[in-house]
């Protein structure tokens, strides 16, 4: 109680001590950019996510001017990092409803990416890109995103179109090649559509790039299973218990908060080795 107290206290200290003047209106830029550097740079930034700081710091900005966006969206961090998404997803709703042109990609990447509202991430990427056009979040382009979506919608023709925009769009603006994930999400989409010989180009050209991709090295284990090529098929499977084991990954920022579409477990290498040898005994 008595920490529940000092927190509405120090809140309230802030609030008083930077609150802006009737002659400074919160829709005045130089108010609300002194406001974010006080609240935010100077406070909230400072402590960490971890901090109980950091939602007071956001609390106070909201208190002295509730129509600056980025307030609500960094409150939602803390949230955002330790699972809670109902709790974030409505702050990040209010950041998109306060500034959509800043804040609803990055709202179309958390439906994608955490809350797996897939429909909902495809509508906001849409509205995105016409603030944006083939912008990108989060280390990827839109389509990336999109395609994602839309394999797990079931979607596959659609994915691949998405997943090859986003080939498109790297080639046309990077000076460093494709990244294997795109790679990677291409080789499955055309697994799921029963393209073996397909998936497992893109998936070698994925393992080209990065060779300890654990389910780039799963996934072609299941395209040579499709080929009853046993023995290159375990060969695989153990290359990606290996290097899961050793702790390679997608190799995506948020691999630590949220897994991705598709993504496999070491239980699930370990079944498909089952499967393989009980068909050898056999």
């Amino acid at each position: 109680m008595e920490k529940l107290l000092l927190y509405y206290l120090n809140v309230l200290f802030l609030i008083f001590s930077f609150s802006p003047s009737p002659a400074q209106p919160c829709s005045d830029s130089v108010v609300t950019d002194s406001l974010i550097h006080h609240y935010l740079e100077n406070g909230a930034f400072k402590v960490g996510y971890n901090d109980p700081r950091w939602e007071m710091y956001c609390d106070s900005l909201i208190a002295t001017c509730p129509n600056i966006a980025v307030a609500y969206r960094e409150k939602a961090i803390p949230y955002i990092k330790f699972g809670d998404f109902g709790k974030a997803m409505l702050l990040e709703d209010q950041a998109v409803s306060l500034d959509p042109q800043q804040w609803i990609d990055y709202r179309a990447f958390l439906k994608c990416i955490f809350t797996r509202d897939y429909e909902g991430a495809l509508k906001d990427f849409e509205q995105a890109e016409i603030y944006h056009p083939m912008a990108s979040i989060m280390d990827h382009f839109y389509p990336f995103y999109q395609g994602l979506c839309h394999l797990e919608l079931g979607n596959y023709q659609k994915a691949e179109q998405y997943l090859r925009q986003d080939v498109y769009a790297q080639r046309k603006s990077r000076a460093k090649g494709i990244h294997f994930n795109t790679y990677f999400y291409l080789g499955v989409v055309f697994y799921e559509m029963k393209k073996y010989s397909l998936a497992e180009k893109y998936l070698k050209m994925c393992l080209s790039i990065y060779e300890q991709h654990p389910d780039a090295n799963y996934y072609l284990a299941r395209c040579q299973l499709k080929k009853q090529k046993f023995n290159t098929a375990l060969n695989y499977l153990k290359q990606a218990k290996e290097y899961m084991q050793e702790g390679f990954t997608y190799n995506e920022d948020n691999i630590v908060y949220s897994s991705y579409p598709h993504q496999i477990t070491t239980y699930e290498i370990e079944e498909e080795i089952d499967k393989i040898n009980t068909i050898r005994i056999h």
